[in-house]
């Protein structure tokens, strides 16, 4: 009869006080948050800001465009949205810069073809309500929030105006989809595309794109990877890299939903070991490039080739494995949920020095890993998937970009295919 009585008691205190009591499902329990680095838990009729798109970043080469700059020219980069909102706001990354980076002009648009863009659909970006921003090195920037409607899979123009000499950029080399860079002059609203008369295969500061939307019952997966991710060999302007290929079966899927997949992939990223010329390792760029996206629920990832493969070749699978596991415990600390992919086949690639017999073998033992460890949430097979079934050590020739080591495009739809949608159900 006490026990009754202090039921009631308290009942009665929770609904005089407006307490409601929330019961976390243990086995979900790790994804809730309270900022906007997760919106599994949001209400429905809240908006909130998603990642649509992000790049990268990268340091500059020693040699080329990216260490040369630019000047008193306008950069108009083309990029493919993943998620749908009815505002947006713009990234930009001078992490890698060596000196303060101004823009003086930014804007952006929808895009008609290459660098022309349609008509009447360019709006000027602000940084606190200005046109132009200096950007410190090591820096990064969020622009103003702007009433600009995003579409998924509707290409957009961003344009940036450098009037004064740049120094070295950073920038994300291998993007698979042409900018366009302007003879002298700022042509950021420029809707014709003949001012742009030179071109490039990269982006260039833009590190990320946001969308404000009110449909938050769906996820942001950040798939972190080398080139398999990044899109080698994928035909250039087309968006047939895997990680865009698995937004289009989510969208098909979950048509109602707000679904987006952010690339994290740098050709020749390594998980242990940086590069001056694909970038800082994986373990060092994860908070920056995958954690800290917004909106972000799920990680993907697909490395340790690289680091098997590239001189000095890691030749130690606990090691590689070691820096697996530190990158699932991150991600697990900040409540986000990943897959691990195991690592495609690549015996007789035609990289000089990229594939020993010693190497195989750490592939295995790392695939063996990922396979049964139990410390991922899901294990997607890719090697499975891509092998040649008469030598399952080599890429299935009808996937092979012609290296041995880098799918085609009907490579990458087999492994966006490969990937059971139902990981990503609520």
């Amino acid at each position: 009869m006490l026990r009754m009585k202090m039921f009631i008691f308290i009942v009665l205190a929770s609904l005089l006080l407006g307490i409601t009591t929330v019961f976390a499902n243990p086995t979900n329990s790790s994804l809730a948050h309270n900022d906007d680095t997760n919106t599994i838990n949001k209400p429905l009729n809240h908006q909130s800001w998603k990642g649509a798109w992000a790049a990268s970043p990268q340091p500059p080469y020693e040699t080329g465009i990216s260490q040369e700059g630019f000047e008193n020219q306008t950069v108009r980069m083309i990029i493919h949205p993943h998620a749908s909102g009815e505002e947006v706001r713009l990234r930009f990354s001078n992490v890698f810069g060596s000196e303060s980076l101004t823009f003086g002009n930014v804007s952006i648009a929808l895009s008609e073809n290459e660098a022309a863009t349609v008509p009447e659909s360019n709006a000027p970006v602000t940084f606190s309500g200005e046109r132009s921003i200096t950007i410190p090195p090591g820096a990064e920037v969020i622009s103003d929030p702007l009433d600009f409607e995003v579409e998924d899979d509707q290409n957009l123009a961003v344009s940036v105006y450098i009037p004064e000499a740049s120094g070295p950029t950073t920038w994300h080399n291998l993007s698979r989809q042409t900018s366009y860079i302007s003879e002298s002059g700022d042509y950021t609203e420029a809707e014709e595309g003949v001012a742009f008369t030179d071109s490039d295969v990269s982006w260039f500061w833009l590190s990320g794109v946001d969308v404000l939307t009110k449909k938050n019952d769906g996820r942001v997966i950040v798939t972190l990877g080398d080139s398999i991710t990044d899109g080698h060999s994928s035909t250039i302007d087309a968006n047939l890299r895997w990680p865009d290929i698995l937004d289009d079966r989510l969208d098909e899927k979950y048509h109602n939903k707000n679904y987006s997949v952010l690339n994290a992939g740098i050709s020749g990223n390594k998980i242990l070991r940086d590069s001056p010329v694909y970038g800082v390792n994986a373990l060092a760029r994860l908070n920056r490039d995958v954690l800290s996206q917004t909106g972000a629920t799920d990680v993907i990832l697909l490395e340790g080739i690289n680091d098997i493969g590239h001189l000095p070749h890691t030749l130690d699978s606990e090691k590689i494995i070691a820096g697996m596991d530190q990158i699932a415990a991150q991600a697990h600390a900040k409540g986000l949920r990943i897959y691990a992919g195991t690592i495609l086949p690549f015996r007789d690639t035609t990289i000089k020095n990229y594939f020993i017999e010693e190497g195989e073998i750490v592939r295995q033992e790392v695939n063996e890993w990922i396979r049964t460890s139990g410390v991922f949430d899901g294990v997607i097979d890719f090697d499975m998937v891509m092998q040649d079934p008469e030598n399952p050590q080599k890429l299935r020739p009808e996937y092979d970009a012609g290296d041995h080591l880098h799918p085609n495009d009907a490579g990458y739809k087999a492994m966006a295919d490969a990937i059971d949608l139902a990981l990503f159900r609520h």
